[in-house]
């Protein structure tokens, strides 16, 4: 048996084929490789990405992780300058 390694950017592209054909079967037939490939990797990727559109690629949920972050800090230091504002504008009126 011809056991063929694929990289994830194939198997991302190839479910993504898949759903904009509607048809894992005419995906796989383009492709040259089994429609139990694509079905695997639709339900594997789909773990990965937490429920994500399949349309959305990996970067673009590893993007979605770095702005969450990103936001969630500015929202700290937004915090601590409101604080800081509420304190000097306090001090200001004595």
């Amino acid at each position: 048996m011809n056991m063929r390694r694929y990289t994830m950017e194939f198997k991302q592209q190839a479910v993504n084929l898949a759903e904009s054909l509607g048809s894992a079967t005419e995906a796989a037939r383009q492709l040259g490789i089994s429609d139990a490939n694509i079905w695997a990797w639709k339900q594997k990727l789909g773990k990965k990405a937490k429920g994500t559109s399949l349309d959305v690629s990996l970067s673009e949920v590893e993007e979605l992780k770095r702005l969450r972050k990103e936001n969630a800090e500015l929202k700290k230091v937004n915090h601590i300058l409101k604080g800081a504002a509420a304190f000097f504008s306090q001090d200001h009126l004595k």
